[in-house]
């Protein structure tokens, strides 16, 4: 590592520890020459994700311009922002781990969208209607219609769930019948 006040190239490490919740390294060093103590950090260098834009145009994955775009959507929701931070984390890593090192943003839009259906109805609504280019009222109905339709089919597949859990087993019941009936004849 070159020190930064003399330049030389040898430096001896005096403390190493984590940084940044695990991701980084940080080194704490002392030039050989002149003794002059600086800090280093090392990181995983990640694969550029390429982000393919409606008019085919590339650019790099830009994780700040989608959490201020997440960011946008989510006011006055009360969703605190470490969690829009981690959703942003939760989508970079999600993008990192595919073999295919380009996206299109469409593709990210979905993953968002995916997301903040769990996460809040409104902001939702609000990315949907940017991402997605609302032109009126009838995409808003559309897209709130598809919205409840998703939530009736959890709310559905949850009760049926908890009443199949809840109810005997018929042929448990049939058995017991049976067995009392055979025995009283």
């Amino acid at each position: 590592m070159r020190c930064p006040v003399c330049q030389h190239t040898n430096s001896r490490v005096l403390e190493s520890r984590s940084a940044e919740s695990g991701k980084s390294i940080r080194r704490r060093r002392e030039c050989l020459n002149c003794q002059h103590r600086f800090t280093t950090y090392e990181r995983i260098e990640f694969v550029t994700v390429t982000v393919i834009k409606k008019d085919g145009k590339k650019e790099s994955f830009d994780k700040l311009k989608l959490l201020r775009g997440i960011i946008r959507s989510c006011e006055k929701t009360g969703i605190e922002p470490t969690e829009l931070e981690a959703l942003v984390d939760e989508i970079e890593v999600e993008l990192q781990g595919r073999t295919q090192r380009e996206v299109t943003s469409a593709e990210i839009g979905e993953i968002v969208l995916s997301k903040l259906v769990h996460i809040s109805e409104v902001a939702y609504i609000r990315f949907a209607s940017v991402y997605r280019k609302f032109q009126g009222i009838r995409d808003f109905v559309d897209t709130l219609n598809h919205l409840q339709n998703q939530k009736n089919n959890l709310d559905f597949n949850s009760t049926s769930l908890e009443s199949s859990e809840i109810s005997p087993k018929p042929d448990a019941v049939d058995c017991e019948t049976s067995a009392s009936f055979a025995t009283s004849s």
